[in-house]
């Protein structure tokens, strides 16, 4: 079996997405920044998540992803086959059609006693139990977002009003007056 980085994406931003959730809905790009995954290729896997009904979406400003289901009844599996991962060690997809001839390989049983194993071992793994193995490695979670502040070089300077003429007519003007 070969996880490639959809699954393994996948599953981290739903392991961030569970530390966060209880601070409201968490939005793609916060994700997006901590973890170092696009924000597009978030997207398109959120999607499929949220077909699957493991996560939740709230519209509009303070607006996100909450999880669709208690992260004790969501699995690694889950995760895994929600985005198209396909969890097979097999050459020919479970078919047994592994040779040119249509027929069986000769390790074809062992590929698929491996498939059973993983799905067994992925689907025995919780989200939660992610969750808890990262908050006892001292993940330190933000109580509010991070918002990010626009910050300027030199201070802002307002411009002082002059008494002054602010063309040549209206010099020429004060000129002729005195």
């Amino acid at each position: 079996m070969r996880l490639t980085t959809k699954g393994r994406f996948a599953v981290t931003a739903m392991i961030d997405l569970g530390l966060r959730q209880n601070n409201g809905p968490v939005t793609l790009a916060a994700i997006s920044q901590r973890q170092q995954i696009s924000l597009s290729y978030l997207e398109q896997l959120f999607g499929k998540l949220r077909r699957h009904e493991l996560v939740e979406s709230t519209r509009g400003p303070g607006g996100g992803y909450t999880l669709g289901r208690k992260a004790s009844e969501i699995t690694v599996a889950d995760i895994i086959v929600s985005v198209d991962e396909p969890i097979d060690a097999t050459q020919c997809g479970g078919k047994e059609n592994c040779l040119n001839d249509g027929s069986r390989c000769m390790t074809h049983d062992l590929w698929t006693s491996l498939n059973s194993r993983m799905v067994e071992f992925l689907d025995s793994v919780s989200l939660q139990k992610l969750v808890d193995d990262q908050l006892a490695k001292g993940v330190v979670i933000e109580s509010t977002p991070q918002v990010k502040k626009a910050i300027f070089a030199s201070p802002v300077v307002k411009p002082m009003r002059v008494n002054a003429p602010n063309s040549v007519f209206a010099l020429g003007n004060a000129f002729s007056k005195s």
